[in-house]
């Protein structure tokens, strides 16, 4: 799917070697960003309201969580009472009977959770996970230097503005670059970002027939436009930069502009960020994503009740007002609930809010790509085996960025692993 220091894992009862809970004990993996972090510094509000309930923490890198939970579920492990997973776990994960379908009083209000991310986690209309904070991407930049540059950021721009207005804002002697996106390998992570960009320059993932369609002018386009952006405009070391790489840098004041999670709008700090819909090339379908970082119960536990119990209380409205009472209706989890668009003091604190809901309705996963293409999903393709395909594809991405390798190979090399795991899986 995030003032993430590196101090953040200090912030939480991490349990680096969890094994399964004892009654009573609650162990849950997640990931390491601010909203996560802040849930855990709340949580002793729900054990002094749940005696008897304990709650232990597993914190990680977006990374390595969905590597940790994708083998514990795989495997069976029992490692884990809640897992953090996404959009692209939670339906597939759920068709197989490895997640407990959600059971929360009629209270919890399953209604005012935002349809994209109702049908996101759910399985043939069963929810198997609940969303702790939504987000699409969209663009954030700093106005003020935007504006001594001379020039406007449209709310919907071409990759040519952007890359106009990443040039303008350029002070390299300064330590002032243009443009911060990430590098870093993984499905999740530059993967999602470039697909993004690649759908709105026409490209996708897999023709109609399920064979790979990496090869394409269009990918070819794409990333080409990419690695020079960031060779150009770009921060030193852009191919090691993640979600809080990037924010620290941008609230450090050496990023002009920022294409990512709008859930990252909560967490910068300068007072002239402004906010635009993600660029396009020529579509703007699949040109923003969609994902929920999510808190689910893995199926077999012997904690479920008090899972449920957890997750219902995490995700709720109540839990929304709470966080307000103690940071302010800005510091909220957003993405989720309708009523939190539909509050008066949200609106008035959230600068992003209009913004940020325009992107996550505008994101389609079943129409994301200009020509037809056989599968569900913006960033991501809803399949089994598109976890290693695009792990693997991304370390290629980010060798072409870091120019180990041209984006030519890296392409190839891409259009060949693909090729491989898709015969593999006896799609042709």
């Amino acid at each position: 799917m995030k003032s993430l220091m590196n101090t953040a894992l200090g912030l939480s009862l991490v349990v680096a070697g969890a094994t399964a809970a004892s009654a009573g004990e609650l162990t849950i993996a997640t990931v390491n960003n601010g909203h996560m972090i802040e849930m855990q510094k709340l949580t002793p509000k729900f054990e002094e309201a749940n005696p008897g309930i304990t709650v232990n923490w597993v914190t990680l890198d977006e990374g390595t969580l969905r590597s940790r939970v994708t083998t514990d579920i795989t495997t069976k492990g029992g490692q884990f009472d809640i897992m953090t997973i996404g959009m692209y776990e939670a339906p597939i994960w759920g068709s197989r009977g490895w997640l407990e379908p959600l059971d929360f009083g009629a209270d919890y209000d399953v209604e005012d959770i935002l349809p994209a991310m109702r049908g996101g986690l759910s399985h043939e209309g069963t929810l198997y996970a609940a969303p702790f904070y939504g987000e699409s991407s969209m663009i954030m930049y700093r106005k003020d230097l935007l504006d001594a540059a001379g020039m406007e950021m449209p709310d919907r721009p071409s990759w040519g503005h952007v890359a106009d207005a990443a040039a303008a804002m350029t002070d390299k002697e300064n330590d002032q670059y243009g443009i911060c996106l990430r590098g870093k390998p993984g499905w999740g992570d530059n993967a999602a970002f470039i697909t993004t960009m690649a759908n709105s320059f026409g490209a996708q993932w897999f023709n109609e027939d399920w064979t790979p369609a990496l090869d394409s002018p269009a990918w070819n386009h794409a990333l080409n436009f990419y690695v020079d952006l960031m060779n150009n405009y770009g921060p030193p070391g852009s191919s090691a930069n993640s979600f809080n790489e990037i924010l620290a840098l941008m609230n450090e004041g050496k990023c002009g502009m920022w294409i990512d999670a709008t859930i990252a709008a909560s967490f910068l700090t300068n007072e002239n960020m402004a906010y635009a819909q993600a660029p396009v090339a020529i579509t703007d379908r699949g040109a923003n994503w969609l994902w929920a970082w999510s808190l689910a119960v893995p199926a077999g536990t012997n904690q479920k009740e008090d899972a449920m119990k957890f997750m219902e209380w995490a995700t709720s409205k109540e839990y929304i007002e709470l966080v307000a009472e103690t940071n302010g209706w800005g510091k909220v989890p957003t993405g989720t609930r309708q009523s939190t668009y539909d509050n008066p003091n949200f609106q008035a604190a959230a600068g992003f809010a209009e913004a940020e809901l325009a992107a996550i309705k505008s994101a389609d996963p079943s129409n994301s790509t200009q020509n037809p293409s056989p599968y569900v999903g913006v960033q991501f393709a809803a399949i089994p085996e598109f976890q290693a395909i695009g792990t693997a594809v991304g370390q290629q991405f980010t060798d072409a960025l870091a120019g180990n390798i041209s984006v030519e190979e890296a392409l190839a090399n891409a259009q060949e692993i693909a090729d491989r795991e898709m015969k593999k899986a006896g799609y042709y």
